[in-house]
């Protein structure tokens, strides 16, 4: 992602993680998020380990009930093809990335589809695959709409720096490719504590070359995070209690497994 604009002050999906002892120097890795685009994640220091429910506020999965890395109230289980309602760039929205998206935008009218978003976040080192971008886009309009506007645009383009500072951080060896103990880390660092099955599940899934070089590219990487980020969401709606397990209904499991295989 050289060469993008950089967020302005406040802004970001994917947090940065902490300063670590090997560092490299990544401007994007500066800014905090806001509460208008609070990170999803749980802060790094607190990876997902139910315990016991926040006295106070909404539970989420090692963030606290203060701002910033608490989550939003759920969405619940709206119809994935909702339609999506228009915005506007938020105030402050570098003009580099409201130009991107109007020309990605060719019949101006205040939405880009799968495609046009596509090649607006590809650049001439990387590119991302349709069901990527799906992902990404399921996950920022919270509907298989396959359209985003002004606003979750904006978010998903800062959100892909970060993670690409987040990537190169843990991609220690700069091989282009993290592997099952630099996945581990980069998950952790997220808010996120997954099992070692579940970790060699996801480099298998993810590998590019079906498991046998047993490491994930940086596309794949983005489309491992958000599958992992969007199960925790959906399965922490339903854990109340915040004790680590849940009940779904036949539809609920239905809705909240089935949009990351349709992606």
């Amino acid at each position: 992602m050289s060469g993008y604009p950089q967020p302005p002050s406040g802004y970001g999906y994917g947090a940065p993680p902490p300063p670590q002892k090997e560092q490299y120097h990544q401007d994007h890795h500066n800014y905090q998020p806001s509460p208008q685009y609070a990170t999803p994640y749980a802060p790094p220091s607190a990876p997902y380990k139910p315990d016991k429910p926040p006295k106070e506020g909404y539970s989420s999965y090692g963030a606290g009930s203060g701002s910033g890395g608490a989550y939003p109230p759920p969405p619940g289980y709206a119809s994935p093809f909702a339609s999506l309602v228009p915005s506007s760039f938020p105030p402050g929205t570098d003009p580099n990335v409201v130009a991107c998206f109007q020309v990605a935008d060719q019949d101006g009218s205040g939405f880009i589809d799968d495609k046009e978003l596509q090649r607006a976040i590809s650049s001439y080192n990387q590119s991302f695959s349709l069901r990527t971008v799906h992902l990404l886009m399921y996950l920022f309009t919270n509907s298989n709409a396959r359209k985003i506007g002004p606003k979750e645009f904006t978010a998903l383009f800062y959100s892909l720096q970060s993670w690409r500072g987040i990537f190169e951080q843990f991609d220690r060896d700069r091989s282009g490719r993290i592997d099952l103990n630099e996945l581990r880390d980069a998950l952790l660092s997220l808010g996120f504590a997954v099992s070692p099955t579940v970790l060699e599940l996801l480099v298998s899934k993810f590998d590019k070359t079906g498991g046998h070089s047993k490491a994930i590219e940086y596309d794949n990487f983005i489309e491992c995070c958000l599958t992992v980020k969007g199960l925790t969401e959906k399965f922490k709606e339903k854990d109340v209690k915040y004790s680590g397990s849940a009940t779904f209904t036949y539809e609920a499991f239905m809705l909240t497994v089935l949009p990351f295989l349709i992606a």
